[in-house]
């Protein structure tokens, strides 16, 4: 088929679009801003990348058929002809994935608020590690995998399976499409507050995915989590808890963090399954091993999942902007992380306090994403930065289609912690904290954002670099 990618350059339709040519199809698209690295490797795939949107240069490459990414939507000029025309057939990605990618394929499906990345990646990596020739689509750069994308020989096809709609015309989740074999729901709470109105909205799709798991499948659930209980039960399948509570089937025991990583066990129905002793820090990421190692083992087809072998986690060196160092000497330490969601941002914190104990934590905090910008976890994010020794707020992103009460007050959160202070521009909080730089001793500063934060955490650790 000849297959045309509207939206090509997005990470996830970047990968897809090279899984799809490696599976035999002609594949070409398009994007509005075509730039490295992934314009980069998709070129070096020989995909053909057009810059912008044009219907009748459309028309004219008779495509069998196309994808369209979630960020498209109606008023694009591709998107009206195909919409004015019934030649050519047009379908969201996660649609895309269960046509053609997924058949035949035992799929593991990784969901939950937090953590699907690494989870994915962990899992992928340790089914990699055992020989399972596994394929895998990750929303990220794992450091441990040649890349976010694989089709791979063997049965198993990893999957970050994301709760967010699919496109313009399907509203449903994406995971909804990626036939569920092995699925870990490893934490609900509520997010995306521009798609779901509440939790109940959140647990209502999350819902609809378990229904869809085979009775010959397993959903691996966080046991400990509440909002995951009220999904349950789940009688047509095989439902298997993993957390610290000793209820749960895949127990993690004695949980230790210290400056050089963490050490726990996993208790497999009260058998000891492995000792594990890796350079990650903080109990979700604990939480994030045990989902992977058991979706792994019953992804391998291990009838006892203690015959896998879990030593390969010795060496995880997990995702890259997640606690990612870009700078670190005796004095001061740079990095940056992923977390956007306040549960996310209080349990790096408290891993980071672990990973360096000695030193004042600043943390800056840029209101980025739909949910960190929103009023709603005013008072959340208010505790979870409350464990930082002195926090900086970055402007809140796009804060003009916000009206006031609806968008997270930066300037009474920095008023409620101890030391902290709001800027309305990124420039003002550079500034600021470049003097911190020149005039103290050390410390670590740490950048929470899921996107640029216009460039800042590289700017600083460059800073601290050049001055030291």
């Amino acid at each position: 088929m000849r297959i045309y990618f509207m939206g090509v350059c997005g990470t996830a339709m970047g990968n897809a679009a090279l899984l799809v040519k490696e599976q035999g199809h002609e594949v070409f698209g398009c994007d509005a801003g075509v730039y490295p690295p992934m314009s980069d490797v998709l070129a070096d795939a020989g995909i053909e990348v057009l810059e912008g949107f044009d219907a009748e240069r459309l028309a004219a490459l008779k495509p069998d058929q196309v994808v369209v990414g979630n960020v498209m939507s109606r008023g694009n000029p591709e998107v009206e002809w195909l919409l004015d025309q019934s030649e050519v057939a047009y379908i969201s990605l996660p649609e895309l994935f269960h046509n053609t990618v997924l058949p035949q394929r035992c799929s593991v499906v990784i969901t939950g608020t937090h953590g699907k990345t690494t989870t994915s990646a962990l899992t992928a990596y340790l089914l990699e590690r055992a020989g399972a020739k596994p394929g895998w689509l990750i929303g990220g750069v794992p450091n441990d995998l040649p890349g976010g994308a694989k089709l791979g020989e063997g049965q198993p096809f990893v999957i970050e399976g994301d709760e967010y709609d699919s496109a313009f015309f399907d509203k449903r989740s994406k995971f909804i499409h990626y036939r569920p074999q092995v699925a870990v729901l490893n934490n609900l709470e509520f997010d995306h507050a521009d798609i779901f109105r509440d939790l109940k909205d959140v647990q209502r799709t999350f819902r609809h995915f378990l229904r869809i798991i085979p009775s010959s499948g397993y959903a691996l659930i966080n046991g400990d989590d509440v909002n995951i209980a009220e999904l349950l039960p789940a009688p047509w399948t095989q439902v298997i808890r993993v957390g610290v509570g000793e209820d749960n089937d895949l127990i993690i025991r004695d949980f230790q963090d210290a400056p050089a990583g963490a050490q726990f066990e996993l208790a497999w129905k009260g058998q000891l399954w492995a000792q594990v002793s890796w350079p990650m820090h903080g109990l979700f990421n604990a939480r994030n091993a045990a989902m992977a190692s058991l979706a792994a083992a019953l992804a391998s087809g291990c009838a006892d999942p203690r015959d896998f072998d879990l030593s390969a986690l010795a060496s995880f060196q997990g995702v890259r902007r997640r606690q990612d160092v870009l700078y670190a000497d005796d004095d001061w330490v740079v990095l940056e992380d992923f977390a956007h969601h306040p549960t996310a941002v209080a349990g790096a914190i408290e891993a980071l306090r672990a990973a360096y104990p000695d030193r004042k934590m600043t943390v800056c905090f840029e209101p980025r994403s739909n949910t960190a910008a929103s009023s709603r976890f005013q008072a959340e994010f208010q505790f979870a930065l409350s464990g930082a020794d002195r926090v900086y707020f970055g402007a809140v992103h796009r804060a003009e289609r916000m009206r006031p009460e609806d968008r997270l007050d930066t300037a009474a959160l920095a008023t409620a912690l101890p030391e902290a202070l709001a800027f309305s521009a990124n420039e003002a909080l550079f500034e600021e904290l470049s003097g911190n730089i020149l005039t103290e001793s050390g410390g670590l500063i740490v950048f929470f954002t899921n996107g640029s934060f216009d460039g800042l955490p590289k700017r600083v650790a460059n800073f601290v670099a050049s001055v030291l």
